[in-house]
């Protein structure tokens, strides 16, 4: 119960991360912007896990702790940031709920996970309610939305490779130092190339509005949102640690009329409603084979 928790809070601030990184976007490229989020994140999040005394990735481990670092910590948050450049909040969290779907593809064609007659009928509900709530919403959406939406599904996929194979990892480390291992090399990595490209320049114009949100994406949704997705993945499995992504268009819909003034259409609720009832529909079988395990 507290992994599904973890998880739950984890995709809610991730909601308003889309908020934060769109409004943060108008001022810094995508790749700076990854920067201050996973290099702030990781330097608050290491001396936790000192204090926890957490064991660190083995050296075995080192080979595909780092592709995965470089996969959500360093492609990730260049399609996520990249994609806010061209769609709204609303939408791009949208796009980001088909992760579940993905994921469940994923463990499928990997083996770990069998694709049931259930789980095809959700994922068919799931797409079409995306379907539904994406073109309802282009007459409202900024011009080259669709360049965002296509952006953002690849990051779906890249975060849907990285909850399915990080897992054991976690487990034969810890949440904590997992975390600070993936962001310290995806942000040296994202260092290195928007130094070469003169990216960190941008920086140093930023407004008191735009350090508290570099602030806000280092904190909430650099050390909080990947120590609890962590953690939530070391104790529940990937596909119900997935499907509390669908919380994420909820917050991020909500913060972006706050924020940002974006509308809300009842397109966008029909299209969320069925999103959240093709993946519930499509995971109804985990939950008995969960129960039927404990002794």
């Amino acid at each position: 119960m507290s992994g599904v928790l973890a998880a739950v809070l984890s995709t809610a601030l991730g909601g308003t991360a889309i908020v934060a990184t769109r409004f943060l976007a108008r001022a810094a490229d995508p790749i700076t912007i990854g920067i201050l989020r996973f290099a702030g994140g990781s330097v608050l999040l290491l001396p936790l896990a000192l204090i926890k005394r957490e064991q660190w990735p083995g050296r075995r481990d080192w080979p595909a702790v780092s592709g995965l670092a470089l996969l959500f910590f360093g492609l990730f948050p260049v399609l996520f940031n990249a994609a806010l450049i061209y769609t709204t909040a609303a939408r791009g969290a949208l796009a980001l709920s088909t992760t579940p779907l993905i994921t469940m593809l994923v463990a499928a064609l990997l083996g770990i996970e069998r694709l049931t007659l259930r789980k095809s009928i959700g994922l068919v509900l799931a797409m079409g309610g995306v379907t539904t709530a994406l073109a309802a919403s282009l007459s409202v959406s900024p011009p080259g939305a669709w360049r965002g939406d296509a952006l953002m599904l690849a990051g779906a996929a890249c975060m849907a490779l990285y909850t399915v194979w990080s897992r054991p990892l976690i487990r034969r480390a810890g949440p904590t130092s997992f975390a600070v291992t993936g962001m310290v090399i995806g942000s040296v990595c994202l260092g290195a190339i928007s130094w070469a490209a003169g990216g960190i320049e941008a920086v140093t114009a930023f407004g008191g509005p735009q350090w508290a949100a570099a602030l806000y994406l280092a904190t909430f949704c650099g050390a909080g949102i990947y120590y609890l997705w962590s953690f939530a993945l070391g104790t529940v499995s990937p596909t119900i640690v997935a499907l509390t992504v669908t919380v994420n268009p909820i917050t991020a819909a909500i913060f972006g009329a706050l924020v940002l003034g974006e509308p809300i259409r009842l397109s966008l609720a029909i299209g969320l409603l069925g999103v959240a009832t093709g993946i519930w529909i499509a995971a109804g079988l985990q939950f008995p084979a969960l129960k039927s395990k404990r002794p």
